[in-house]
């Protein structure tokens, strides 16, 4: 980690982090609230100094193809968009994970359905974490709550992708994507030579050579059992997933009556509610899963134990509620606070849905 602090947007992050990194390309498509990301990589020119490749592409469509194009190359590639353009790409996302794939994903959310608004929403996450496009597929998904974790989670992100195979999404929102703090990037890291992406990956289409044969990539297969042995695979992998890379935040749970589970931006507003409610003399905690697929569903199950009720605050009509209801299993009362459209609630909107939710 560099010891220079910056202060930038959480889109200009992903942007910086990207090119220090020595990611090989980025396609992408302008869309608010995230066309920084592509704006700043324009603007800084990593062809110039790491040889990062990075295009416009002429759709949201095309650039998930381009990405499905270098992965397959055994490439660092990624790419970026906010939520209708996301939906344009989710055929090209289930390709990526049906070829075990890696690639990183990037997801500004906006207000929805349709084109909705540019302000920031929460919407996307059944979109996302249960598999937008066609097929039994998972995706790591991490939720950043900081520019920090922007830049962070650009080199976890990619970590993941190449340790498992498998496109990673980095689902935040207008919040955290244009908010601007302090953050300190990742030390410069030199892009991999053709050798070593050879011995790092083996299956890489990078034609024959002396010592291998070409590989073929492919996610056809017309034989039923040939496809059915694919997604045991596939599930196989997703099994360990869940088993090593749960990841979440704990914060004041040691003496809490109620429990708050919140990600990205709404986990924010949600703790400084948690602060009010204290205030109050209302014993309120927090859990803020980072990693929305895989779940953090036996952390949320053990505290279900110990608390009288749990509230989801998330800027959409109820969507994480469901993975905590599931994870609760009846436990506890389980209820739903979220504003729509882009309108983002105030702490003090949070505590009076505490109350008249779960404690009346």
């Amino acid at each position: 980690m560099s010891e220079e602090i910056y202060l930038m947007k959480g889109n200009e992050a992903i942007s910086h982090a990207a090119i220090r990194l020595g990611v090989d390309g980025y396609f992408g498509y302008p869309i608010t609230p995230q066309s920084e990301i592509l704006e700043t990589l324009m603007a800084e020119a990593p062809w110039k100094t790491t040889g990062m490749v990075v295009l416009q592409a002429e759709s949201e469509t095309a650039s998930i193809n381009m990405v499905y194009g270098g992965a397959g190359c055994g490439k660092a590639v990624m790419t970026s968009s906010s939520s209708p353009g996301l939906s344009l790409m989710q055929e090209g996302l289930s390709y990526i994970a049906a070829g075990s794939l890696p690639c990183l994903v990037v997801n500004v959310m906006r207000g929805g359905p349709g084109l909705g608004t540019i302000q920031p929403s929460q919407s996307d996450y059944f979109q996302t974490v249960k598999g937008g496009g066609h097929g039994d597929y998972k995706m790591v998904t991490l939720a950043p709550a900081s520019v920090q974790e922007m830049a962070d989670f650009v080199d976890l992100g990619f970590q993941l992708a190449f340790k498992h195979l498998t496109p990673v999404m980095i689902l935040t929102d207008g919040v955290i994507g244009q908010m601007m703090e302090k953050v300190k990037l990742p030390e410069y890291q030199r892009r991999r030579t053709e050798d070593e992406i050879r011995k790092q990956c083996p299956w890489a289409t990078l034609g024959k050579t002396p010592d291998r044969k070409p590989n073929i990539i492919t996610t056809l297969e017309l034989d039923a059992h040939a496809m059915e042995r694919i997604n045991l695979n596939l599930q196989e992998k997703y099994k360990k997933i869940e088993e090593t890379e749960i990841r979440y935040q704990e914060i004041n749970c040691d003496d809490m009556d109620y429990l708050i589970v919140a990600f990205g931006s709404a986990a924010r507003i949600s703790q400084k509610a948690a602060e009010l409610a204290r205030e109050e003399g209302l014993k309120v905690g927090i859990i803020r899963p980072i990693t929305l697929w895989p779940y953090p569903s036996q952390i949320i199950n053990e505290y279900a134990s110990k608390v009288k009720g749990i509230l989801t605050v998330e800027f959409n009509a109820g969507q994480m509620v469901e993975d905590v209801r599931l994870a609760v299993n009846g436990k506890v009362p389980v209820e739903h606070f979220g504003r729509l459209g882009g309108i983002i609630p105030t702490p003090a909107e949070v505590v009076a849905a505490l109350k008249n939710k779960l404690i009346k």
